[in-house]
């Protein structure tokens, strides 16, 4: 069971709708599995179809992490016409980011329906994908 505050799923569901178009994109950061802080990342393709995160940030992020002792725990995104599951190209993302962050989870927020957002969270490893209950707290 992966547990996140209900502040940090409302963040990510609006960094999702104020990106829109686009795919919005982003890191959860903090220690012993439990989520201290949502990093906004600019999304350098602005694309509707992928992401990828702007280096900079993600090296900013990345020492600010390592400085309060924090992990990077997961990378979220949004998916702005599809469900909340990993794509195939999500699914071969992850398998580059695997030698990096061995342990990262993948949050997926879905603004199919945008009156009623859906957001998951999956562990993906050697291309298999599990979804791991997420509760709200």
């Amino acid at each position: 069971m992966v547990q996140i505050r209900q502040e940090f799923i409302d963040e990510m569901v609006a960094h999702a709708k104020s990106d829109l178009p686009n795919e919005c994109c982003g890191i959860l950061a903090g220690s012993d599995g439990q989520v201290m802080k949502v990093y906004r990342m600019t999304n350098v393709e602005a694309s509707p179809f992928r992401f990828v995160m702007d280096p900079l940030e993600l090296a900013n992020v990345d020492s600010e992490a390592g400085d309060n002792n924090w992990e990077l725990l997961a990378i979220y995104h949004s998916h702005t016409g599809s469900e909340a599951y990993p794509s195939d190209t999500d699914v071969r993302i992850a398998g580059g980011t695997a030698g990096l962050w061995p342990d990262v989870r993948y949050v997926l927020v879905s603004l199919m329906d945008m009156d009623n957002p859906v957001v998951r969270i999956f562990e993906i490893t050697d291309g298999t994908v599990t979804e791991e209950p997420l509760e709200a707290l």
